[in-house]
């Protein structure tokens, strides 16, 4: 019984120390959170300002034969895949490979940020055809050489389309990983729905001119924006994994202390018997 007292003793002890960790990392998380979803909404806005302002060009330059709106010939597609450098972050590293590995083509291109999932990656032989990056520490102009580095290849026809494999932070509990399209750029039906006023636009030097500079300045943007989204999915999902962490923590902390007090008051009403015993004995 002592045995038993001093093992649920330590397992307390452990639980509770794991529980301070957990804690800990859930405050982190919170706060990396708030400061990652602002620069998220912040520019968010500035893709949401290019991409319709591409919208507007095309609403009113119907039939454009654009060279980044030509279908291609190439059977490979370019993949920029996001996950995270560390891990205790949910589900959000496996449900953004369960994705990759449905929808992705091991031989074909994937230019991969994040850490985490290169062994998982390499061993299902995927064609990653960058250096090693770190998610946290990336920058926006080493994105932008990234993005360039694909549309190079795309004018090239070396790959028919270019796409995003990314997690879309719907809110601080809800993630979902997602794939978007983004070569061959085909305007969705709301960017297409612009106001006509009676001024009619002039577009200098030519609309193919200026959406082959707008374009590419766009594309470097939305993949931001979506590496940003992930970002802030990637803190959001490791608060509440954390959260659930501390609630199953304090849970199994409560059982076994209770366990622990059974223990004890078995061990005492033990105790009383014998010496009971051993005075009627006498």
């Amino acid at each position: 019984m002592a045995q038993g007292k001093q093992a649920l003793k330590q397992r307390i002890r452990s639980i509770n120390a794991t529980k301070k960790i957990t804690s800990a990392m859930e405050l982190i998380a919170n706060s990396k959170l708030q400061k990652q979803r602002n620069l998220m909404e912040k520019n968010r806005e500035y893709s949401t300002v290019l991409k319709k302002t591409v919208g507007e060009i095309l609403a009113n330059n119907q039939g454009l034969d654009n060279q980044f709106l030509q279908e291609k010939k190439s059977e490979k597609r370019l993949t920029f895949l996001f996950c995270s450098d560390l891990g205790l972050c949910g589900g959000y590293n496996s449900n953004m490979m369960k994705l990759a590995h449905q929808v992705l083509n091991p031989s074909d291109p994937v230019i991969l940020i994040g850490t985490k999932q290169i062994h998982w990656l390499e061993l299902r032989e995927f064609n990653i055809i960058n250096e090693h990056i770190s998610s946290d520490n990336i920058s926006f102009l080493e994105i932008k050489k990234l993005v360039h580095r694909a549309i190079d290849m795309f004018k090239k026809d070396e790959v028919s389309s270019l796409q995003v494999v990314y997690t879309e932070f719907v809110n601080t509990v809800s993630f979902n990983p997602v794939m978007e399209t983004l070569l061959p750029y085909f305007a969705k039906g709301e960017d297409l729905e612009v106001k006509r006023s009676n001024v009619e636009t002039i577009f200098e030097p030519s609309p193919n001119e200026i959406l082959n500079s707008l374009i590419p300045m766009m594309l470097e943007n939305v993949v931001y924006s979506l590496w940003m989204q992930t970002k802030t999915a990637e803190q959001g999902s490791r608060r509440l994994a954390m959260e659930n962490a501390t609630d199953n923590a304090n849970e199994l902390n409560d059982k076994l202390v209770l366990a622990y007090n059974q223990a004890r008051q078995a061990a005492i009403t033990q105790e009383i018997t014998e010496i009971v015993a051993g005075a009627d004995a006498l």
